[in-house]
């Protein structure tokens, strides 16, 4: 792993970080990162889940020196985004989603020997580690070609490879599968899994619970420039399990709004003809929502878990204070 970092420290270190943009003919700031802490160890491989706008990619921009904090500090490899700014750049890798950053009328090869060159290489070492990093990610046989002929998989499979280019001591994945198909993005993430078992140190944002907790360590959820949970995936899945689904047949409207005021219904909505879907925050809830169905005749019902989006929906909901799909 590039870099000389203190074997103890942690490969992020973030503190108190804030990030504010100023609004033309408005007396307050947009406050796009508000007091955010958080640290990612050496060789993790850590999820930021959020909705767009939450905060991610600012969050990136400033690991990677492109944005300065408004407040608080950031660290990489023990090193300040500020006040070693140049000495960050050459210890990270950044991939982001969809065309960025590729030429396209230059081939892959060419791309790489490209961003290899920016990074200082020499030309022999340069030959190798673009040879490596094509076989790695499978674009040997398509190397030179021109990169505007790609598809969208392997366009991103070459902006994984630039990202590896300097050999990073981490590497940040900036909603790396937007706009994928299904096979492109399991490449990817197959991809991402053999960085992990390389001990390789990856921050990789992204709006899908499901690939984060196939991937990551741990997940942090931003929501609206806050932190508001920091977990492995076990413990978000452990969280959730007293979030239960309930599909009834058949409800008729007044009975739905008397569900709804029910203690710890989060939410009541119709999920197809004659269906209604009923979320539970506690078993005491389920419970209540199931004697009152079965009391007034309902007795087609289908019990459930929430799906792990869906579950990230309520724990954000929760913490802003409100039941979410009301």
């Amino acid at each position: 792993m590039t870099g000389n970092a203190n074997a103890n420290a942690n490969a992020i270190e973030i503190r108190e970080l804030s990030r504010r943009y100023p609004r033309k003919g408005r007396s307050e700031d947009l406050c796009a990162l508000d007091t955010v802490n958080l640290t990612v160890a050496h060789g993790e491989v850590h999820g930021l889940l959020g909705p767009n706008g939450a905060g991610k990619t600012t969050l990136c921009r400033i690991l990677s020196t492109v944005l300065l904090p408004s407040s608080g500090s950031v660290a990489v490899l023990g090193r300040d985004v500020v006040r070693q700014a140049g000495e960050v750049k050459r210890l990270i890798g950044i991939v982001f989603g969809g065309d960025r950053g590729l030429y396209p009328r230059l081939t892959a090869r060419q791309n790489l020997d490209l961003w290899a060159s920016l990074y200082g290489l020499r030309r022999g070492v340069r030959r190798d580690r673009v040879d490596q990093l094509l076989e790695r990610v499978g674009l040997a046989d398509r190397a030179d070609e021109r990169v505007q002929g790609y598809s969208r998989g392997m366009k991103q499979r070459l902006h994984l490879a630039r990202g590896l280019v300097c050999a990073p001591g981490v590497l940040i994945l900036d909603e790396p599968t937007v706009g994928m198909d299904p096979v492109a993005a399991h490449d990817f993430r197959a991809l991402v899994r053999e960085l992990r078992s390389g001990g390789h140190t990856v921050l990789m944002t992204t709006h899908d619970m499901a690939e984060a907790a196939a991937l990551s360590d741990r997940v942090s959820f931003l929501d609206n420039g806050k932190l508001t949970l920091t977990a492995s995936p076990e413990t978000v899945g452990e969280l959730v399990t007293s979030y239960e689904r309930l599909d009834a047949r058949g409800l008729p409207d007044p009975l739905r709004e008397r569900v709804g005021t029910l203690p710890g219904v989060a939410a009541v909505t119709a999920v197809e003809q004659d269906v209604t879907r009923i979320e539970t925050e506690t078993p005491e809830a389920t419970r209540a929502v199931m004697l009152l169905l079965v009391q007034e005749g309902v007795t087609d019902i289908a019990r459930n878990r929430p799906l792990l989006e869906e579950a990230y929906l309520h724990l954000i909901g929760r913490r802003r204070g409100m039941a979410v799909g009301r």
